[in-house]
């Protein structure tokens, strides 16, 4: 009788050890980081750019015992904090554990309570948006901000769906249009419409992020 595919033995291949292992060591690092700061924050984000995370992990680096900052590991930071009363790293974690989900991360810190708080309901960083984000207003590209691109972007600007001429050696809006509607609001951006808004330096994106809740000693607080 042939041998069954459920009782064969399937060895671990080197990569999936590697790959526990780092599960492993990121659940150590999360609960060290709880241990060794005095408050737990978790936040959400909005439009999430790396280039301007940049700028929180900077302001959170501190001279001997360095803030930590954990990021798209919401079932480990889970599995880290504990889910029940029974497991949980800490009192009162689970709580914390029960709401990290979707786009949110862990701030591990011993700054000032005032001054985290402070610090986040400030942060706002302009950005362009993306392809299929729905637009926040009516954005209008007047012709005098289309005569300020050289002749060479014309027909770049044609492949956009904008509809430009050349006049008197200037890009101009074809039939002497004063204005040209690149996206209006409520509606969902197109790559193309994207694209120009970068040509013309329209931001309309922001990347906010915002504080949940904080852990500290076992006391357990709401923000929102």
């Amino acid at each position: 009788m042939p041998r069954s595919k459920r009782a064969q033995l399937v060895a671990l291949t080197q990569t999936a050890k590697k790959t526990r292992d780092h599960k492993s060591d990121v659940i150590r690092d999360i609960r060290d980081a709880v241990d060794d700061h005095d408050s737990l924050y978790l936040f959400s984000f909005e439009n999430m750019r790396s280039n301007k995370f940049k700028d929180i992990r900077m302001h959170f680096r501190e001279e001997g015992k360095s803030s930590r900052i954990f990021l798209g590991k919401n079932k480990l930071m889970q599995i880290a904090l504990g889910k029940t009363p029974e497991d949980e790293h800490a009192d009162n974690l689970r709580r914390v554990s029960k709401l990290t989900t979707g786009s949110v991360g862990l701030l591990a810190t011993s700054k000032p309570r005032d001054e985290v708080e402070e610090y986040f309901a400030n942060f706002v960083e302009e950005d362009f948006a993306r392809a299929g984000s729905i637009t926040p207003r009516t954005v209008k590209i007047t012709a005098d901000m289309v005569a300020t691109h050289p002749v060479s972007m014309t027909e770049q600007f044609r492949k956009l769906g904008m509809p430009v001429e050349v006049q008197n050696g200037k890009v101009a809006l074809v039939g002497g249009k004063t204005e040209y509607v690149a996206c209006k609001k409520g509606q969902p951006l197109s790559a193309e419409a994207c694209k120009i808004l970068v040509h013309f330096g329209v931001k309309l994106s922001e990347f906010r992020v915002s504080l949940v809740c904080r852990w500290s000693n076992g006391d357990f607080e709401m923000f929102q």
